[in-house]
């Protein structure tokens, strides 16, 4: 299918350009907010040929196209005029709506800072072949791209305008105001300056971040304040003048200085980490960056990012991490490959593989690794092992892009040992992820009915595996049984996590449903997983994303590694309460180790008790 064919179908089924309030894309994902979101067809979405999966994230739809992605925007921004809107949406939960606007601010400006860094990238490349700095073709170079940093505020301006809602144009006025030459020049001289008797902190605000930001938010207020004072036959005039004298003062007095010092603040703690501990944070990132872009969690980082970029010239944050990372999605698809005996999977998995190693990494993720809970536990190992020799040897990141094989030049510098550190910290997470993948990570899924090869005289003579003993899971509390796919949450509705059925609770008692072993109870106490005595492993998920209320309205009745009967005990929970914050109590029952049966039998939907039978694990 061609980009305008795409594009076609998706505009359809979000309910056409006019229901689009904002559209953008990153590397591989479109992403959009809807003025109605009852018009959009997120399952028929997921069906097209060219999307690769879809979802709700961190208050945005987002559709996964691949490296085409750009193209696609393109084509759905040509067939109609979207009128973009900055009115939130009063559903969005804060920490959804908080991710969002990080997305929609940042996301714009990242080609310009890629940009800037390759180029930095090419000249250092260049002056180990024998470039002199002094010849005009570096500095003209170089000053393109110190371009791309140095004006981060204005560009930061348009993208916030349009995201926070108030005049693009009189936000990059504001600034250009912070970077103007004159003001520039007080900075650099250093006297004493004021404005109506109050003293202007002298601040360099080049290649700065928060402070427009923090420009703009007070823009979006004043701009509706003089809208609504200002005559109508004067308006056209008066209200952006008034907008820029009330705001121009206070941002140079109070705001930019306040900005500047908040990301002072964090340009310490990153280089507090980075001294102290080095290899702490990247270690995190190799390891928990799957579950962070499951969640687009990896959002948040953006402004610190931005912040280490403008105060060093690189980030040691998330791209050494994030480039670990992604190569153990790599290599854990390509183990599976070689592992599975599924033509058609071996396929999908090579070419997922291939992608992942390239910087994208999606096709690997919802098609392989988080199909199955021991390979992607493989990839964290080997991300969190990587990361951490990243960590230890320094390895930073010198601008914005997709980190991958491809990608490389972005961790080059000054510095030739950087790049060399990063690829053998690619090395050490490809080889543990794989040899973690082979032997405890993937097992290849038998069917009923299955037959292996008869190891007596007759190599050719084949015989039939028993089937599976039925192990019957029961209800862990009164309710309506519904389908996985009707859950609201993606990772359960597309089984991601495992299959398994999910309960509209009646009450707040949730009971063993079989006699086993507790595993764990989470800190917040919206999950509880359970092995039972024949082996299956069970989580049950109190809630959509209840994680937030940090086991608010939670009462655990065990503990980790206790004993339970069926029908004992284990968690209460306030219903009413929990709904009344605003959140789902939709309880997912989940086979978590899906992967070592043959199959999950789950039963009709309707009412049903504690105890009674829910589903069959084969």
């Amino acid at each position: 299918m061609n980009h305008y064919e795409l594009a076609k179908e998706i505009l359809v089924l979000v309910g056409g350009s006019e229901n689009i309030a904002q559209l953008n894309n990153c590397a591989t994902r479109l992403r959009m907010n809807l003025k109605d979101e009852s018009k959009i067809d997120l399952n028929k979405i997921k069906e097209i040929q060219g999307v690769l999966g879809a979802a709700k994230k961190s208050g945005q739809y987002q559709i996964i196209i691949g490296t085409d992605v750009a193209n696609v925007c393109d084509e759905i921004r040509k067939m109609g005029q979207i009128t973009e809107s900055t009115a939130p949406n009063q559903q969005t939960k804060k920490l959804d709506a908080l991710m969002d606007i990080f997305a929609s601010i940042f996301t714009p400006v990242i080609p310009a800072i890629t940009a800037a860094g390759m180029i930095k990238a090419i000249l250092v490349i260049c002056v180990l072949f024998g470039m002199n700095k002094e010849s005009q073709v570096y500095i003209i170079f170089n000053f393109i791209a110190d371009a791309g940093f140095y004006f981060l505020p204005v560009m930061l301006a348009f993208s916030s305008a349009k995201k926070l809602g108030c005049n693009p144009y009189l936000a990059v006025m504001m600034g250009g105001i912070l970077l103007h030459p004159s003001f520039t020049k007080m900075v650099s001289t250093g006297d004493p300056v004021s404005f109506l008797g109050l003293p202007v902190k002298l601040v360099n605000y080049g290649s700065s971040v928060i402070p427009i930001i923090l420009a703009v938010w007070l823009m979006v207020y004043v701009e509706r304040f003089a809208d609504k004072i200002s005559p109508k036959p004067v308006k056209f005039f008066m209200k952006p003048t008034l907008t820029i004298l009330i705001v121009a003062p206070i941002v140079l007095i109070v705001l930019g200085p306040l900005g500047s010092y908040v990301g002072t603040v964090i340009a310490t703690v990153t280089d507090f980490l980075n001294s102290r501990v080095s290899w702490l944070v990247p270690m995190l990132m190799g390891a928990f960056m799957p579950l962070l872009v499951l969640t687009g969690m990896h959002w948040s980082f953006l402004p610190i990012l931005m912040t280490s970029y403008s105060t060093y010239g690189y980030e040691a944050v998330m791209g050494p991490g994030s480039l670990v990372s992604n190569i153990c999605q790599g290599a854990a698809a390509f183990c599976v490959a070689l592992k599975t005996k599924d033509k058609q999977f071996k396929q999908q998995a090579s070419s997922a593989g291939i992608t992942a190693l390239m910087g994208i990494t999606e096709p690997a993720m919802y098609g392989v690794t988080i199909k199955y809970r021991k390979v992607l536990l493989s990839v964290m190992l080997g991300g969190g092992a990587g990361g951490f020799y990243a960590g230890l040897m320094g390895v930073v990141r010198y601008t914005s892009g997709t980190p991958g094989l491809l990608s490389l030049p972005i961790f080059i510098g000054d510095n030739p040992m950087n790049v060399i550190h990063a690829l053998i910290s690619c090395l050490i997470g490809f080889c543990i992820t794989f040899v973690l993948t082979w032997f405890y990570g993937f097992k290849e899924p038998e069917t009923d009915g299955a037959v292996e090869l008869n190891k007596g005289k007759d190599a050719d003579a084949e015989k039939q595996i028993p089937k599976s003993k039925k192990i019957m899971i029961y209800s862990p509390v009164n309710g309506n049984k519904v389908k996985l796919s009707k859950v609201s949450d993606e990772t359960f509705a597309k089984e991601i996590a495992g299959k398994g059925m999910a309960i509209e609770p009646a009450d707040g008692r949730i009971t063993a449903p079989f006699d086993g072993e507790v595993v764990t109870v989470f800190r917040t106490k919206h999950v509880i997983g359970l092995r039972s005595s024949e082996g299956v492993e069970l989580m049950i998920h109190i809630g959509i994303d209840t994680v937030e209320l940090e086991g608010k309205y939670f009462t655990a009745h065990v503990a980790d590694g206790d004993f339970v009967k069926a029908g004992d005990l284990l968690m209460e929970f306030d219903k009413q309460a929990i709904e009344a914050a605003g959140y789902e109590t939709v309880v997912p029952v989940i086979v978590t180790n899906t992967g070592n049966y043959l199959d999950i039998i789950t039963s009709e939907e309707g009412a049903v008790e504690s105890g009674q039978p829910l589903f069959t694990v084969l």
